[in-house]
């Protein structure tokens, strides 16, 4: 499964902002701060994270449905998919 050009530059927006997040994470560590403050930070990057694996992964349900359609060879087939659905679940 190859990523859409669109859907590649989305993902890589998400994990920058997880990047930034978890530098963020690590200072407040390192400065002391409260550890609800830095649990709902950790919260938002695994959010984060999340969001950018399953935009991978709908872009590869949607290349799926569309290979189905025009009887296209199917790169990964559905259960691959909900293989790597339920590992990010």
């Amino acid at each position: 499964m190859e990523i859409d050009v669109d859907a590649v530059g989305d993902v890589i927006k998400r994990l920058r902002r997880a990047e930034g997040q978890i530098r963020g994470v690590i200072a407040m560590l390192e400065s002391g701060r409260d550890c609800a403050d830095v649990v709902t930070q950790l919260a938002a990057v695994s959010k984060a994270l999340d969001r950018a694996g399953f935009k991978i992964i709908a872009t590869g349900l949607r290349q799926c449905v569309t290979a189905q359609e025009t009887g296209e060879d199917q790169k990964l087939d559905v259960a691959q998919l909900e293989k790597l659905f339920l590992s990010l679940a």
